[in-house]
């Protein structure tokens, strides 16, 4: 838990508006960002939540075939609509964790992050475990497992969104060795508080770095926040994009501060278990 990476990682974190069940179109505008984040000299880039169908669930409800991509049996996404992502993370090397719809073969859909790796596959990576009120209940299935994505020496754990609201989830990263954690998200217009809050807690709370993206603008009924940003070990944002407007904010995941951060507030050796609780009456 407390060993390094030993080398830094340049990371983006996006915020874009994809349209409503246009996978193919999302996944053209997801490989321009990609290709403008490695041209700023990113190796991983944090797509939002839901990104590739857009989260926006009339749309959802009303046409999954639209929607959703298909998972094999061993976890691939073979889906054409995903050629133009899958070949700028190809030619430019870069790995890339975006959010979809996704519907195994046993009929299961789920709110997920998908692994487009420097090889040009994708692969369904990780099922939102903590769902979201009762629209994204009514839709997905929770997944059952973490996961933990290793990129050049960094474990980065995989969260999305109303995850990062829990801090046992970020918690579990950490036991896992996590120096780091991926967060797309979907933050609507007004819950900015909650938004800058949760993910600094996070990193905080675990001494690691966060990565956060999030869609922005939209529908009027469906309309988002930005704010995408990374965090660095103590909570504080590294890089922040605006509440409007597409941007990638690039940051560099530098284990020497991951150390240094580790060694000084030491929260995550010090745990221990605490014992039954009394009551205690005041007079």
């Amino acid at each position: 838990m407390d060993t390094p990476p030993a080398t830094s990682l340049t990371v983006a974190a996006v915020q874009a508006t994809p349209l409503p069940g246009r996978i193919a179109h999302n996944a053209a505008l997801a490989a321009r960002l990609v290709g403008e984040a490695a041209d700023a000299g990113a190796r991983l880039v944090v797509l939002p939540e839901l990104f590739l169908c857009a989260y926006h669930p009339p749309t959802l409800h009303a046409d999954p075939a639209a929607t959703d991509l298909p998972v094999t049996a061993d976890g691939g996404i073979g889906d054409g609509r995903l050629d133009a992502l899958r070949s700028v993370a190809r030619e430019r090397s870069v790995t890339v964790v975006v959010g979809a719809s996704l519907r195994y073969a046993d009929g299961r859909r789920t709110c997920s992050a998908v692994l487009v790796d420097r090889d040009g596959q994708a692969v369904a990576a990780y099922d939102k475990q903590l769902l979201w009120g009762p629209e994204e209940n009514a839709l997905f299935t929770p997944g059952t497992f973490g996961a933990t994505l290793l990129v050049d020496g960094w474990r980065l754990g995989l969260g999305i969104c109303y995850d990062g609201c829990f801090p046992e989830h970020g918690r579990a990263a950490a036991d896992d060795g996590a120096h780091g954690y991926l967060v797309p998200s979907g933050y609507v217009v007004g819950s900015a508080h909650r938004r800058d809050v949760y993910y600094a807690a996070r990193a905080l709370d675990n001494t690691m770095y966060v990565v956060f993206a999030n869609s922005v603008g939209g529908d009027p009924d469906w309309s988002f926040n930005g704010g995408a940003a990374v965090y660095g070990p103590e909570g504080q944002p590294v890089v922040r994009a605006a509440d409007e407007g597409e941007q990638v904010v690039v940051a560099t995941l530098d284990p020497v501060e991951l150390a240094r951060v580790r060694a000084a507030h030491t929260m995550l050796r010090d745990r221990r278990e605490l014992g039954e609780r009394r009551v205690i009456s005041a007079r």
